[in-house]
């Protein structure tokens, strides 16, 4: 398993906001949008470029450009569609399809109710849902996307458990993970601790 924690002041900085309880809803996506981003540049690291001449205002120069090879980002609904906007904002070319995955509160067992995917053969693909607790959500997703035909994807959290990575190495050896934090544990919940809290309440203001 690789899993590639982001390292970066900003990130910290945000981090740090993201977790404490007094953020409001409004300057919390604003939060998860500027760490997705980060998230999102830094997961893309590796993507191939190809020259290209191009014509200065002053003379010929040759460059570096993205293929036209569309990116895919997959957000776990509903917490990862706070992490698919800055995909969207970056890269001039990107499909996105959609998963729904409800985790059952008692048994923390996922539900797979919603599946929309472009075509996946032959593409980078981005798994983004913001927390990676039990793990068994994502190592579903994983299978669900190399179902239809994703080589490789690649996971993308904010935050993820020492647990959850290791379900996810368990039924996908290799998986590369991209997070900005690897807390402590999980609690008796099945939440990550210390953590942020659920994630899709803080994002859209549906918590207690």
């Amino acid at each position: 398993m690789s899993v590639h924690l982001l390292d970066h002041p900003l990130a910290a900085h945000i981090m740090t906001h993201l977790r404490d309880v007094t953020t409001k809803p409004a300057t919390f996506r604003t939060l998860a949008y500027q760490l997705s981003l980060l998230l999102a540049i830094e997961a893309t690291r590796d993507l191939a470029t190809e020259e290209k001449l191009i014509q200065t205002p002053l003379e010929a120069a040759t460059g570096r450009v993205l293929p036209h090879r569309p990116l895919v980002v997959v957000p776990i609904l509903r917490a990862g569609l706070g992490m698919v906007q800055p995909f969207l904002d970056t890269f001039p070319d990107v499909s996105v399809g959609y998963l729904g995955l409800e985790r059952d509160h008692t048994t923390a067992v996922a539900r797979n109710y919603y599946c929309k995917l472009p075509p996946l053969a032959g593409r980078r693909v981005f798994l983004v849902d913001p927390m990676l607790a039990t793990g068994g959500s994502a190592a579903q997703a994983i299978s669900v996307a190399k179902q239809h035909g994703a080589a490789n994807p690649t996971l993308v959290c904010i935050v993820a458990a020492p647990e959850g990575v290791a379900e996810v190495e368990r039924h996908h050896p290799g998986t590369i993970i991209h997070t900005a934090a690897l807390d402590r544990t999980l609690n008796a919940k099945k939440y990550i601790v210390p953590g942020l809290g659920d994630f899709g309440d803080r994002l859209y203001g549906t918590g207690a």
